[in-house]
């Protein structure tokens, strides 16, 4: 076959990129194939290769499909806020927050595949997972990181960081319905209800990063 030409038939990129995440979310970077992933996909294994060419490329193309939208919506409804001139605390942690949680409840936008999945690299120490959260997910932590130190006089970088970090870290463990609020709550809360498990975030978030914002310098 000659390697500059695709494959003549195939499913589509989206496609394979869908099949791709199930298959990465079922059995991890090592443990998922490209072989595995064509037969997901329903192709030849070549056509993974002519577009992607590694499992790496293939893992970060599906990464950055989902990441990528999340990011955007995020940073759309921050820069309509800031336009509009002096923001709230809580205005920049629901940006922050409701995409990722609803993409994290809507099977159409990855749902818990890629909660799973991005939870997996968030956590991982390797350089190439670190390179990956780098290039697809600093550039906009470093926008709301600035926002938050706008938002609240006294927050430094190094504080709002923090805050940044514990607050994303907590929403990871709830992007997708798992039961868990609604056993330990005797079905008092329920993760399935988006709005009420947001406002609750909010709320919890906003007032930490309130908090770090006393800090007395000496202790910082």
């Amino acid at each position: 076959m000659n390697p500059s030409r695709p494959p003549a038939k195939g499913s589509s990129r989206e496609d394979i990129l869908d099949a791709a995440e199930t298959v990465f979310a079922a059995r991890g970077f090592e443990g998922a194939s490209m072989r595995a992933i064509a037969e997901a996909a329903k192709v030849a294994q070549a056509l993974l290769h002519y577009h992607f060419k590694t499992k790496e490329g293939l893992f970060e193309a599906m990464f950055a499909r989902r990441s990528g939208a999340i990011n955007r919506i995020r940073l759309a409804r921050l820069d309509v806020m800031l336009a509009r001139g002096k923001i709230s605390v809580e205005d920049i942690v629901e940006a922050l927050l409701r995409p990722t949680i609803e993409a994290g409840h809507d099977p159409s936008r990855g749902g818990g595949r890629f909660a799973s999945l991005i939870l997996a690299v968030s956590t991982a120490g390797g350089d190439w997972q670190k390179g990956l959260v780098a290039r697809h997910y600093d550039p906009m932590a470093e926008r709301f990181i600035a926002a938050l130190m706008g938002a609240l006089p006294g927050l430094d970088r190094a504080h709002a960081t923090w805050g940044y970090l514990f607050i994303v870290g907590a929403a990871l463990t709830q992007m997708a319905p798992t039961g868990r609020a609604d056993r330990l709550s005797a079905g008092e809360a329920s993760d399935e209800d988006t709005d009420a498990m947001l406002a609750q975030a909010v709320i919890f978030a906003s007032a930490g990063l309130r908090a770090l914002a006393t800090v007395p310098p000496g202790d910082r």
